[in-house]
């Protein structure tokens, strides 16, 4: 899942930490596909580094839930199936895509209906203090963490999450996470025929999409 559909799970919570935890494993992939962490089962003396733990394990158990959903096997394979003749020549992987364009349109969903304000979302962050996260980091084993920030202050910094509400700027913010791996993915066209058939996907969506997040709240309940 992406980052708002994360914090949808804890959209109630007041600590920011925790929140900040139930994103991060993205946030450091995104910084830097190389940075692989496991701080699972490490305990600390600070609690507000306990609480990133927690909800770094609650970001696992998450996209655990939802790789292994039927929602995700047939949503995501319908998207692939749609979007392959409207990206004919790109150099994007149709898998990748349908993956990713699966989680754009929850995390547009769920702005768009009210479920969550992107603006709670960036208070948490903003509240989680620089030297708690890179004593995080450090404890995790990331020796330097230069890298991580300065994507983390840009990511702070654009809120381009916002952009997300637009349903016209789903096909641009995929281009976005695909230019990490390809230098041109899409053409104009590319993401003119993209847009429209996200558009008919999400309306396709929209009746039923909150199935999936009642599923793994269910599960969760377990753990």
């Amino acid at each position: 899942m992406n980052f708002l559909s994360h914090y949808y799970f804890d959209r109630h919570s007041n600590n920011c930490y925790h929140i900040l935890g139930t994103v991060l494993p993205d946030l450091l992939k995104n910084a830097d596909k190389n940075i692989i962490l496991h701080p699972e089962k490490l305990q600390h003396t600070d609690s507000n580094i306990n609480s990133i733990i927690a909800g770094w394990n609650k970001h696992l158990a998450v996209d655990r839930y939802f790789h292994s959903s039927d929602f995700f096997t047939v949503h995501s394979h319908e998207l692939k199936k749609k979007l392959l003749p409207a990206i004919e020549g790109s150099p994007v992987k149709p898998f990748f895509l349908g993956h990713i364009a699966l989680e754009l349109i929850i995390d547009n969903l769920l702005l768009t209906t009210g479920k969550i304000q992107v603006d709670d979302f960036y208070a948490h962050l903003s509240g989680c203090k620089t030297a708690v996260i890179n004593e995080f980091l450090s404890f995790s084993g990331l020796k330097d963490s230069t890298v991580f920030f300065k994507f983390y202050e840009d990511f702070k910094r654009s809120q381009y999450l916002h952009t997300y509400a637009e349903t016209h700027q789903i096909a641009y913010a995929l281009k976005r996470i695909c230019m990490r791996i390809w230098q041109n993915p899409f053409t104009p066209q590319h993401e003119a025929q993209m847009n429209e058939v996200l558009g008919n996907y999400r309306t396709l969506l929209f009746p039923d999409f909150m199935s999936i997040f009642e599923e793994i709240d269910n599960k969760l309940i377990d753990i």
